[in-house]
C-alpha cells in the first residue's frame, strides 16, 4: 500500500493527533473517575489513578494515598483498587480487606465496575444538554436569522429579519409542520414565500427550502475529500443541473460508485471537484439501515432560524434522547453485524476516529465538543459489552457470583479472560484493516 496517498487525508497531522488526544482524554479521565469516584464512595481504595500508560510523566500522591499519574501513552487509563489490578476485578469477597477490591462485598464490586461507563454516558447527557442550551430550538413564528448568499438563479428575495408565514401558499403554524411542508411541496425550482417584513405582510420568491447546499460535509466523506466545504452549493452534477438536494441524493444513488464531476459555486467563484461516492450504511430514526452510494454532503433547509433557549429541564430531557438515540442505533448496527445483515466495514479503528477529531476540531468548538458527546456514548456502551476484559464481561461475572454464591473458578476467568481479549483484538484488527484500505471495503 502506498501510505503517501493515505497521509494527506489527515488534513493537518498535527491538529488531529492532538484534538485526538484531548478527546480521547476527556473520555477516559470520565470513565476513569467513575470507577474511582464510586469505589471510594462504597469503602474500596485506590492506589493508582492513570491517565495513559507506559512511563509516568508527572504524579502526585493524596493524602488519601492514591498515587494521581499522567503517563506517556495517551491512549487510555486505569484504576489501581488496593489489591487488584484494575477496577474490574472480578474476584471474590473473601480475599483481602473490606477496602480492597478483592475484599469488597459485591455490590460495592458491581456498582464500582459500572460507574465507568455510566459517567460516559452522564458526561455524553451534559454535553448534548449544553449544546441546547447554547444553540437553542427554533422559534415559533419563525422568523429569520441569517440568509445565506446563493448563485443567482436561485432568484432569492428572502431576508434576515423575515417572518415566514407559508411558502407556496401552504401556511406555517408552527416551525414543527415545515418537514411536513416541504414534503408537500412541488418540485419547483423558485417558490412564493407570504413574509412579514417591518410589520408588513407580502409575498417574494425563493428557492425550494432545501437547496443543493452543503450544510454539512461528512468528515471522512467523499465530498471533503475532495475539498468540499460547509455552505458550498452544488449546481451540477456530471453536467446535469441541479437545485433540490433529492436530486443529488438520486443521481449519488444511482452512480454505482464511478467517479462523479461536481460543479460547486463557492462565494461567487465557480469550482469543479472529482469525487467517488462510497456505498455505506445510513442509520434511519427508526434504528434500520439504508444502505446506498454517498459523497458525504448533508443538506437541510438553507436558511438559520431565530431560536431560543428552552430552559434547563426540557433541555436535559432533549440531552437524554439524543443519547438514546445513539444507543439504539448503535445497538441495532451492532447486532445486524452480528447476524450478517450489516457489513464489518461499517467497523471503525482508532485512525478514523482520530481524522473525525481533527475533521471536527477543524469544523469549530461546537461541532468538536458534540463530537466528544458522541464518542463518549460509544466507549460507555462498547465497555458494557458482556465480554471479558471489558466492564460489561466482569458484571457478568458478578452476576454468576450473585447466582451461585462462589465466584468463578480462577481457570475460568484465566480462559475467558484470554477469549475475550482474542475477540477485541480481531474486532480492531478487522477495523484497522477497514481505514487502511486493506479490507476491500468500498
Amino acid at each position: 500500500m502506498d501510505f503517501s496517498t493515505f497521509l494527506p487525508s489527515f488534513g493537518n497531522v498535527s491538529l488531529t493527533i492532538a484534538a485526538f488526544v484531548v478527546a480521547l482524554s476527556i473520555i477516559v479521565a470520565v470513565h476513569e473517575y467513575g470507577h474511582y469516584i464510586i469505589g471510594r464512595w462504597s469503602g474500596i481504595d485506590a492506589d493508582v489513578f492513570s491517565l495513559g500508560f507506559g512511563p509516568v510523566l508527572f504524579s502526585r500522591t493524596d493524602k488519601r494515598g492514591t498515587q494521581w499519574q499522567i503517563a506517556a501513552i495517551p491512549l487510555g487509563g486505569y484504576v489501581k483498587f488496593r489489591g487488584d489490578g484494575n477496577a474490574a476485578s472480578a474476584g471474590g469477597g473473601e480475599n483481602g480487606g473490606r477496602n480492597t477490591m478483592l475484599g469488597a462485598p459485591l455490590w460495592a464490586r458491581s456498582a464500582t465496575v459500572a460507574a465507568g461507563p455510566v459517567f460516559n454516558f452522564i458526561l455524553s447527557i451534559v454535553v448534548f444538554t449544553g449544546i441546547v442550551m447554547n444553540t437553542g430550538i427554533a422559534t415559533d413564528p419563525m422568523v429569520l436569522r441569517e440568509v445565506p448568499d446563493l448563485p443567482e438563479h436561485y432568484q432569492n428575495e428572502l431576508q434576515a429579519g423575515d417572518e415566514i408565514i407559508a411558502i407556496d401558499g401552504r401556511e406555517i403554524g408552527s416551525v414543527s409542520e415545515v418537514e411536513r411542508i416541504i414534503s408537500e411541496l412541488p418540485d419547483e425550482q423558485v417558490l412564493d414565500y407570504d413574509i412579514r417584513r417591518d410589520g408588513r405582510r407580502m409575498t417574494v420568491t425563493g428557492p425550494y427550502p432545501v437547496t443543493t447546499m452543503a450544510m454539512n460535509v461528512t468528515p471522512n466523506g467523499a465530498a471533503r475529500a475532495a475539498g468540499i466545504r460547509r455552505d458550498d452549493v452544488v449546481t451540477a452534477i456530471d453536467g446535469e443541473p441541479v437545485w433540490k438536494f433529492d436530486q443529488m441524493v438520486e443521481i449519488v444513488t444511482a452512480s454505482e460508485g464511478r467517479v462523479l464531476d461536481v460543479d460547486v459555486w463557492r462565494a461567487g467563484e465557480a469550482l469543479r471537484f472529482e469525487m467517488q461516492p462510497q456505498m455505506l450504511d445510513l442509520p434511519n430514526a427508526d434504528g434500520t439501515f439504508d444502505r446506498r452510494y454517498l459523497i458525504g454532503i448533508q443538506g437541510n433547509v438553507f436558511f438559520d432560524v431565530e431560536t431560543t433557549s428552552p430552559g434547563f429541564l426540557t433541555s436535559i430531557q432533549l440531552g437524554v434522547e439524543q443519547l438514546w438515540y445513539i444507543l439504539r442505533i448503535s445497538l441495532s448496527g451492532m447486532w445486524k453485524m452480528i447476524v450478517g445483515d450489516l457489513s464489518t466495514c461499517n467497523l471503525s479503528s482508532p485512525v478514523e476516529i482520530a481524522q473525525t477529531s481533527g475533521a471536527m476540531a477543524q469544523a469549530g468548538l461546537i461541532d468538536f465538543i458534540s463530537f466528544i458527546g458522541f464518542l463518549s456514548a460509544a466507549v460507555g456502551l462498547l465497555n458494557l459489552l458482556p465480554i471479558p476484559v471489558l466492564d460489561g464481561g466482569h458484571l457478568v461475572f458478578h452476576a454468576y457470583e450473585a447466582v451461585t454464591r462462589r465466584p468463578p473458578s480462577d481457570r475460568a476467568l484465566r480462559v475467558l479472560i484470554a477469549g475475550g481479549l482474542t475477540l477485541i483484538l480481531m474486532i480492531m484488527a478487522i477495523a484497522l484493516a477497514n481505514d487502511l484500505g486493506l479490507s476491500g471495503c468500498p
